[in-house]
């Protein structure tokens, strides 16, 4: 049997947690802002949570219909089967977003949705009144341009929260977005990977599970392992596949430094727990010393914005020292993400590509140099 899920991420992130959903061998149906929808069997509900790297949620798709008008969403939303899904001793709260949509009040929706599953299981249960007491099923609703979209949380808490991150430093930045900029700069084998200011170390460690095929989910847990309706066989034969499928063999190096001794400390610690110790070296150094040693290298790194981390003025001149030794590294590719509109003056160099991404709600671009390039190529200030 197929089943309906979507799995939500970052504005920006769509055209990579499409390509994760088609290597793990779904059909995908519909990609807009910010979510994937794809048709797979149950078994979805379990290899997804473990492995994709860039989604922040999986929730199974219950239906999809028209909702203009609140009569329209609650009669929509109690024609679904919930009682598939939720029994009778079961808890379902409700959340949800309204985006260009007439019912923009989200907690009015919230109150028409929540009637609407408890009036259906009313009528399949016999029961005037339900006590929430057992396994919760998060519902969640999602309003665009007067359509609702009806779903199961899966996963529970965001996936980006691997485990391995108990704690950060200021301004952390989310895994899941770690991920795809390690993804985007392509980290090889015989290609050193350095974040010079890793903060937590999250670039790097994701790196490095990428490389050695760690399932980013293998060491957490997920709402949809208490869900009745997924065998316990499922779980542990993903949780085996997990296991098989890391490389004991990969060669894969990263370097993650910091001038602080308190984040190199961290991410010793974020290292151990993520089981990437083998592969990142972790060590204090400031980013505006470090050489190339005569080795091949990628840099990315996530500087301050001038927000949460430095001033202004301070992350300015910072940028500007960035660009002067950074174009000392040889032919090594640099890949930088940051907030600031005028970080390719301040760096003094045009960046080949350049990526919006989204670091939570904060709007960044992520600025890639592919190699060394000509004085005509620089900016002018």
């Amino acid at each position: 049997m197929e089943y309906t899920f979507a799995a939500t991420c970052l504005f920006g992130l769509e055209k990579f947690l499409g390509e994760e959903i088609d290597a793990l061998g779904y059909q995908r149906i519909e990609t807009i802002d910010g979510r994937v929808l794809f048709s797979a069997p149950l078994e979805a509900a379990v290899r997804c949570n473990l492995w994709l790297r860039t989604a922040e949620r999986l929730f199974l798709v219950l239906g999809r219909l028209e909702a203009p008008t609140f009569d329209a969403l609650f009669e929509g939303t109690r024609a679904l089967p919930w009682e598939d899904w939720i029994g009778k001793n079961d808890a379902f709260p409700v959340s949800g977003h309204a985006i260009k949509s007439k019912l923009f009040s989200v907690p009015d929706c919230q109150s028409i949705v929540k009637k609407a599953i408890v009036e259906r299981l009313k009528t399949r249960y016999g029961l005037s009144w339900f006590p929430e007491t057992g396994v919760t099923y998060a519902v969640e609703f999602f309003l665009l341009n007067d359509r609702a979209m009806l779903m199961i949380d899966l996963s529970g808490v965001a996936l980006h929260k691997r485990g391995y991150r108990p704690a950060a430093l200021a301004a952390p930045l989310r895994e899941t977005l770690a991920a795809a900029l390690a993804r985007i700069a392509r980290p090889r084998e015989e290609v050193l990977f350095w974040d010079p200011m890793c903060g937590s170390g999250t670039i790097a460690i994701e790196a490095a599970m990428l490389m050695a095929n760690i399932a980013p989910g293998r060491r957490r847990a997920f709402a949809a392992q208490r869900f009745g309706q997924i065998p316990a066989a499922l779980w542990q034969n993903a949780y085996e596949e997990a296991d098989a499928k890391v490389r004991k063999d990969c060669a894969f190096e990263a370097y993650a430094s910091d001038i602080d001794p308190a984040a190199v400390e961290l991410t010793k610690a974020n290292c151990t727990r993520a089981g990437v110790t083998p592969y990142v070296k972790a060590f204090v150094k400031d980013a505006l010393t470090i050489q190339t040693g005569g080795r091949r290298g990628t840099v990315v790194c996530n500087p301050p914005y001038g927000e949460r981390l430095l001033t202004p003025r301070e992350t300015e001149a910072l940028y500007c020292a960035m660009g002067r030794h950074f174009a000392t590294l040889d032919a090594w590719q640099i890949y930088i993400l940051t907030s600031h509109g005028d970080f390719q003056r301040l760096y003094g160099r045009r960046a080949d590509k350049i990526r919006k991404l989204y670091n939570g709600m904060i709007p960044c671009y992520y600025y890639e140099f592919f190699k060394n390039r000509s004085p005509q190529s620089s900016v002018k200030k």
